[in-house]
């Protein structure tokens, strides 16, 4: 199950991280308004998505690409905080408030989600 779980991870990271090159705006639109050069910063987020996601496959970089992907979800929760304190429309259209603070506890989940990898796996 740790296997399947962690190719979700790999596949909704890698697929997360293309979609901030293939269509920024949506990124673009809930950054706060106090970070500099938002489109370059959705860039590097959008790399270091895919590299996360791809880290994780291999055993030998998984542990490291697993707290690498901790700190980025925590790095781009203040956007998920400002989409929601703003209710900023997501993708260009105005969806109910209540999606948008949901967000929020899901970065708790992903974080978890990216820790479970940080372990060894148990032999046995």
């Amino acid at each position: 199950m740790k296997t399947f779980l962690r190719w979700v991870l790999t596949t909704f990271m890698v697929t997360l991280g293309a979609l901030h090159f293939a269509r920024p705006e949506p990124f673009v639109a809930i950054m706060p308004e106090a970070l500099p050069a938002h489109l370059a910063l959705v860039y590097v987020s959008g790399v270091f998505e895919i590299l996360g996601g791809l880290g994780l496959i291999l055993p030998r970089t998984r542990r490291f690409a697993a707290w690498g992907l901790i700190l980025l979800f925590l790095a781009v929760f203040p956007a998920n905080i400002n989409a929601a304190v703003n209710h900023l429309p997501m993708n260009g259209k105005v969806v109910p408030a209540w999606t948008l603070w949901a967000r929020l506890p899901f970065q708790l989940v992903l974080v978890a989600w990216a820790y479970w990898f940080t372990r060894p796996d148990k032999r046995g």
